[in-house]
């Protein structure tokens, strides 16, 4: 028991799974311990080009095109320190946390015998498989969906029967958008929420002032 009964609780970062067409939760990952940096990048979907009309040249196409990146580190050396009580920990090491995150990025085996058995009976065009619908969580004010665009790990120690025990995963994530999904699809209006809450966010900063700026005021 901490000895600071009043501390605040701990949010874990991490993945929920949803069937796309229904929005039902499939499975909850979240990371062991939450990544020290969380790396974002914006570009700019505007329509201002070279050669294009002046009139043009505040106008977006739609939202930004965001991504992020970040490092998450997997550890069981302590709970090997506690067999009795870890005996999955014991058996496979980390191999089952390191395989819920690499499923994002695999087709189930399921589907893959469903597509190559309709190939087998001669089907002509074959769906491409669809995965379910991950939500990139960082805290309530950031829920969002994402495609997982980058995956690596790098297993760093293992016991004695080769299970990795310590690993870093790097995984980058692009946000999809209405401009992706469309604003009828589930993770359209995941995506729409994602951006009312960042106007209402925007809304609580604190102003400024022209003289703040150094400015008397606008020619």
């Amino acid at each position: 028991m901490t000895s600071f009964p009043n501390s605040p609780r701990l949010l874990k970062a991490g993945v929920v799974l949803l069937d796309p067409s229904s929005g039902q939760v499939l499975r909850v990952i979240s990371l062991q311990y939450n990544p020290d940096n969380l790396s974002r990048s914006l570009q700019m979907q505007a329509i201002a080009a070279e050669g294009a009309d002046r009139s043009e040249a505040l106008r977006l196409k739609g939202p930004p095109v965001e991504t992020f990146k970040l490092e998450a580190e997997i550890d069981a050396t302590d709970q090997l320190e506690f067999p009795d009580t870890n005996r999955n920990v014991v058996q496979n090491g980390i191999h089952p946390q390191l395989a819920a995150l690499e499923t994002l990025v695999y087709p189930t085996s399921a589907a893959l015998q469903a597509n190559n058995a309709l190939a087998g009976s001669g089907a002509l065009e074959i769906i491409p498989m669809e995965s379910p619908l991950a939500l990139f969580v960082w805290s309530k004010q950031r829920a969002v969906p994402v495609r997982v665009t980058e995956f690596s790990v790098t297993e760093e120690a293992f016991d004695p029967l080769l299970n990795p025990i310590r690993a870093k995963v790097s995984i980058g994530l692009r946000v999809l958008s209405v401009d992706d999904l469309g604003f009828s699809h589930r993770g359209g209006s995941l995506f729409m929420s994602y951006l009312r809450n960042k106007e209402s966010l925007a809304g609580k900063a604190p102003g400024a002032t022209l003289a703040s700026l150094g400015l008397e005021g606008l020619p």
